[in-house]
């Protein structure tokens, strides 16, 4: 018995040490077969398992595998895919041979690493302090046809400088004759990408582009503490009359809508895609890194219920992340971060595989959008602002001719900006235009403004505006220059114009020249009388105590007709002391741009002006934004004065 019981130990030892002597990790290092550079991001996985890992930063990696006829897999975008079986080994080290057939200007990999192509094909790598993460792959089969440009600079030459920003000329809007040009007509804009473009000129100490300060912007940048919609509309429609700051013999009238709020819970699903700009150019710490940063907060507040897609475009467009739901958020953060990037620019690509992906998706009933992330820089295929305007124009369209995918642009960067674009594929594509400059930026586009930067209640909404010449002897809107539209499409429902948001203000300033024969005026032209025709005022024009009629019209987020409001403003202008906080900051505001350009139209107006109105108009303030301001003024203030 004695000596079975020992033949039985001696077997099971034998057993217990050859078992775990098959299970056992491989480590090893991946590289380019024809230089030697290092490749991170490299995904390594065990045949016919879930098992895998990606190469660091250093291109190394370690495996576990359970025995010897294990087979590792090595593949990554650019490069052959590599099957190796295990065998005994320990240590497998491996050179990748550069794949021909792939596309090789669409650079995606692991941990945040930065790499650029060089012109041999070979790639230089810097390690990344980012958390680890596996790598995002691109889904190779709805890749574009790869267009050839030039290869950007070896990471170890230092990057040209040049400013190559565009902004579109902006042509101040003139004073007007009510009695030749009764109406005013123009679309609401929502944008609020220039007051952070000016920020960070002025941050930097730089006058900003005259045509990079569009005044409306700067306003609507800030929210206003307007009551809230209670009818069935989807907003509530506020005005304010008042003497103007800057030329006190004149007015100054207030227009603020305020969208109802819709709680984040009670929000209808959403179907993203985020579309994502990974070409060279966004090679820059103030691009990609705060671009993924920013997206990453976005991420967070996604719901179960919501969806999102990865887009990102280089030389070509690629899927990243197929519809992924809201609560693998690991998943999603995985494929942002394992961003980088590398190659051209083929933006009117990756918007046509962005839209096809959202209307793959396509929720009835739910927030269809494509936010776009970029610095504009597009310099393959369709890529001209004309181009871009058509492209977005169409595609905001679907089959059946009605509206379904709404566009949110995010801008980036320096130095290469391309505002006058992203500005038009906002515009065109029924969304709306934010700057990052920085990840409080970021916070406040993305997180405290959330329902409205990303969820329409009102689209196509249209102001136009009756004056009284019995009462007003001239009138200019302040801004919304681009936004402006003939008086006959205000009751055309074919006529693209803004969208409103969840909770989101819009707010609009007309300066008005008082019919009072005393006071001065000398920014009217002359224009010969008629020889065919007069224009009579109305008799009871005269009588009325109408200054104005104000008209909107808006259509539901998935409606084709559009609904009208009407309402009417009376004469009789308060005075400076008896105005609300809203008035006064919006006329700081619009003040300070009007500064800014060196506008004709700027009256009185000084940097010490501006600074009274907004400190004595803080209000509520509790993100700070307003304080900002003021800083931000005091400081021009300065630069002015050298």
């Amino acid at each position: 018995m004695s000596k079975f019981l020992s033949i039985l130990t001696c077997v099971l030892f034998s057993w217990l040490a050859a078992g775990p002597a098959e299970k056992r990790t491989i480590t090893g290092t991946v590289v380019a077969a024809n230089d030697g550079s290092v490749l991170p991001g490299v995904s390594v996985v065990l045949k016919g398992t879930r098992t895998n890992v990606a190469t660091d930063g250093q291109g190394t990696y370690a495996l576990t595998v359970p025995d010897e006829g294990a087979t590792l897999v090595f593949s990554f975008i650019g490069f052959v895919t590599q099957e190796i079986k295990a065998g005994k080994r320990t240590r497998i080290d491996v050179k990748m041979q550069v794949d021909a057939r792939q596309l090789s200007e669409l650079v995606v990999t692991g941990y945040g690493v930065q790499r650029k192509r060089m012109a041999t094909g070979s790639v230089a790598a810097a390690p990344s302090s980012r958390p680890e993460r596996k790598a995002a792959r691109v889904n190779t089969e709805t890749l574009a046809d790869e267009a050839e440009a030039p290869a950007p600079p070896a990471a170890d030459q230092p990057r040209p400088v040049h400013n190559t920003e565009e902004y579109d000329a902006i042509h101040e809007n003139p004073f007007l004759a009510p009695a030749r040009h009764p109406l005013s007509t123009f679309s609401i804009d929502v944008d609020a990408a220039s007051y952070g473009n000016v920020r960070r000129f002025l941050r930097n100490g730089q006058a900003p582009p005259r045509d990079a300060v569009r005044i409306e912007e700067m306003v609507n940048y800030f929210r206003y503490d307007y009551s809230p919609p209670t009818g069935e509309a989807p907003f509530a429609v506020h005005t304010e009359l008042a003497e103007c700051p800057w030329a006190p013999a004149h007015q100054l009238l207030h227009i603020g809508l305020r969208g109802k709020v819709i709680p984040t819970e009670n929000l209808p699903p959403s179907n993203l895609v985020f579309l994502i700009d990974v070409s060279g150019s966004m090679d820059e710490p103030e691009k990609l890194p705060l671009l993924q940063a920013a997206f990453r907060l976005l991420t967070e507040q996604l719901r179960a219920q919501d969806r999102v897609a990865i887009v990102v475009y280089a030389g070509a467009a690629g899927l990243v992340l197929p519809a992924t739901s809201g609560s693998q958020k690991e998943k999603i953060l995985a494929a942002i971060d394992g961003l980088a990037a590398g190659g051209s620019t083929a933006g009117g690509e990756g918007i046509r595989l962005a839209y096809q992906i959202a209307e793959q998706n396509f929720r009835p009933g739910g927030n269809n959008r494509v936010i776009l992330a970029t610095d504009g820089d597009f310099n393959v295929g369709v890529s001209s602002n004309a181009e871009m305007e058509r492209l977005v124009a169409q595609k905001r369209e679907s089959a059946d001719g009605r509206p379904n995918v709404f566009l949110t642009v995010l801008g980036f960067g320096m130095g290469n900006y391309k505002d006058s674009k992203m500005e038009i594929l906002a515009d065109k594509g029924n969304g709306n235009y934010a700057y990052i400059d920085t990840i409080l930026e970021a916070k406040k586009v993305l997180v405290n403004e959330f329902g409205g930067t990303l969820f329409t209640i009102a689209k196509d909404v249209k102001l136009q505006i009756e004056f009284n010449p019995a009462k007003v002897r001239a009138y200019r809107l302040i801004g919304y220059e681009n936004r402006a539209l003939r008086s006959e499409d205000f009751n055309d429902d074919r006529k693209d114009a803004g969208e409103l948001g969840s909770g989101h203000t819009v707010t609009a300033l007309y300066e008005i020249v008082p019919a009072n024969p005393t006071v001065e005026f000398k920014l009217l032209g002359s224009v010969d009388s008629l020889k065919y025709q007069q224009n009579r005022v109305n008799p009871r024009a005269h009588q009325s105590g109408e200054l104005l009629t104000l008209k909107l019209r808006y259509k539901e987020p998935d409606g084709n007709g559009s609904r009208l409001i009407e309402t009417t403003v009376t004469d009789g202008a308060k005075n400076g002391l008896q105005t609300s906080d809203n008035f006064r900051f919006s006329a700081a505001v619009a003040a300070f741009g009007m500064l800014l350009r060196d506008s004709e139209f700027k009256g009185k107006a000084t940097y010490a002006d501006v600074l009274r109105l907004a400190e004595g108009a803080r209000g509520r303030d509790a993100e700070g934004y307003r304080v900002e301001f003021i800083n931000l003024v005091k400081s021009t203030r300065l630069l002015a004065k050298k």
